[in-house]
C-alpha cells in the first residue's frame, strides 16, 4: 500500500504522531527496504479482562498488521509488579508475581477477538528483565533525571498534595522505555497519559545507538459515566467478554455528546456515514456492532430484540438470574449475595434514589424484606427473580 494510504489510515483516531515526517521516512525505508516495521504496545495485566479502552490500541495495532507491519503485543509481567504511576494520585499497590501471572492467563485469547495472532508476537519483559543483575538495573537510571521525572503533571501533583512517590515509581519510564530498547522498536503506540514513558523510550533508544521510535498517543475513552477514562477501578467499563445483553444496556447508556468519538476509535464506520442519525439510532447501531466484533452479529441481533422488548416495550427480560429466600434476607444482603450490586454502599445508594423496585413497587427502605416471590429490579438493567 503506498505511504499516503498508510499515513491516512494511521491518522484516523491519533492524537498525536511524534513525528509524522519520522513515521513518513520510517515508511519510506521498510517500502525501499522490504522490512516491516516493528509496532510495539505494552499493557500491564493489572486485572483479567480487556473492556473498550484497551481496545482503543488494539484496534490501532491491528491496522498495523493489516498494513503488513509487525507488531508485539508486550505483556508487562515485571512491570506490574511495580505498578504504572502514571495518572495516579496515590501509590499503586503492587501485585504479586502470582496475581500477574493469572491475570495474563486471559490475554492471548481476549486480544485474538481483535488482532491476528498468527501474526503477532507476544513477549513478557520478565524474558530480559529477570536475567539482569541488580547493577544492569541501577544502570539504567542514568538514562534520566530527576529535574526529567519531577516534571510530570502527576508526580509535581501529589508533591504538591504532600503525597508520597516512591522510588519504584521513578523507575517504571525506565523499564518501559527499555522495553523498546530490547525489541528495536519503530513504533510505540499508548495513550495520551503514556506520553512521558512514551518519550522516554525514545530518548533511551538513542542512548542506546538505536534509531529513535515514533510516537503515536491515542486518546483515553471516556467510560460510560461520559467523566472518567474507562476503568475496571472506576466501574464504568464495557468488557469485550461480557455478556451481550449487558454490553447492549451499557452502550445505551452512553452520553450522545460521545458517540462520535466511540465510532472513530472503536469502529470502521466512516464517520460521515453516521453524521445525520438520530443519537437513538447511533447508539442501537454502535452497540449491534460491537457485539457483533466480539460475539456474533446473531447475538448483536438477539440482545437488540431483548433490549427493545424490556426498555420499550417494557417487559421482563427472557432470562433473570433467580434467587430463594425464606424472608429473613433484607434488600441489602439480597443485592449483594446475588452479585446485583458490588458493595453496601451501592445498594443503599439505589434505594436512596428509588431505584430499586419489587413487583414494579418502589423499595425505600433497607431493611425490607420480601416476603413472596416476584421480581427485584435494581437500577435500569439487573434483574433478579425472587422464589419465596
Amino acid at each position: 500500500m503506498d505511504i499516503e494510504k498508510q499515513l491516512e489510515i494511521i491518522r484516523r483516531g491519533a492524537v498525536e504522531i511524534i513525528s509524522e515526517e519520522g513515521l513518513r521516512k520510517k515508511l519510506e525505508e521498510s517500502i525501499k527496504n522490504e522490512r516491516p516495521l516493528i509496532v510495539k504496545a505494552g499493557f500491564d495485566p493489572t486485572a483479567p479482562d480487556i473492556h473498550l479502552g484497551h481496545t482503543v490500541l488494539l484496534r490501532k495495532m491491528r491496522q498495523f498488521q493489516d498494513l503488513g507491519h509487525k507488531v508485539f503485543f508486550l505483556i508487562g509481567d515485571f512491570t506490574a509488579r511495580i505498578g504504572d504511576p502514571t495518572g495516579r494520585s496515590e501509590k499503586r499497590k503492587q501485585l504479586t508475581l502470582q496475581e500477574v501471572l493469572e491475570n495474563a492467563k486471559t490475554y492471548k485469547k481476549q486480544v485474538s477477538k481483535i488482532l491476528d495472532i498468527k501474526k503477532l508476537g507476544i513477549v513478557f519483559n520478565s524474558e530480559w528483565f529477570e536475567k539482569m543483575t541488580v547493577l544492569d538495573i541501577l544502570s539504567l537510571t542514568s538514562h534520566i533525571t530527576v529535574a526529567q521525572t519531577m516534571a510530570r503533571a502527576d508526580f509535581k501533583k501529589r508533591l504538591a498534595n504532600n503525597e508520597d512517590i516512591s522510588l519504584l515509581e521513578f523507575m517504571y519510564p525506565l523499564l518501559q522505555g527499555y522495553d523498546s530498547v530490547k525489541l528495536e522498536a519503530d513504533i510505540e503506540i499508548g495513550g495520551t497519559d503514556q506520553i512521558f514513558n512514551l518519550l522516554v523510550g525514545r530518548d533511551m533508544q538513542k542512548d542506546f545507538n538505536q534509531p529513535q521510535q515514533v510516537v503515536i498517543t491515542m486518546p483515553l475513552l471516556e467510560g460510560v459515566d461520559g467523566l472518567r477514562k474507562m476503568s475496571k477501578s472506576f466501574g464504568n467499563y464495557i468488557g469485550i467478554n461480557e455478556l451481550p445483553n449487558e454490553v447492549f444496556g451499557k452502550v445505551m447508556s452512553i452520553s450522545d455528546a460521545l458517540m462520535n468519538k466511540y465510532y472513530e476509535l472503536l469502529t470502521d464506520v466512516d464517520l460521515a456515514e453516521i453524521k445525520n442519525i438520530h443519537p437513538k439510532e447511533l447508539k442501537l447501531r454502535l452497540a449491534e456492532e460491537l457485539i457483533t466484533q466480539y460475539h456474533s452479529k446473531e447475538k448483536a441481533s438477539l440482545a437488540r430484540l431483548e433490549f427493545e422488548r424490556v426498555f420499550s416495550q417494557k417487559e421482563l427480560p427472557c432470562q433473570i438470574q433467580e434467587y430463594k429466600t425464606d424472608g429473613s434476607k433484607t434488600i441489602v444482603g439480597i443485592l449483594l449475595e446475588s452479585g446485583l450490586v458490588k458493595s453496601g454502599n451501592e445498594a443503599r445508594r439505589l434505594l436512596k434514589q428509588g431505584a430499586v423496585s419489587f413487583n414494579a413497587e418502589k423499595i425505600l427502605s433497607d431493611d425490607f424484606a420480601p416476603k413472596q416471590s416476584g421480581t427485584l429490579k435494581a437500577g435500569a438493567r439487573r434483574f433478579l427473580k425472587i422464589i419465596f
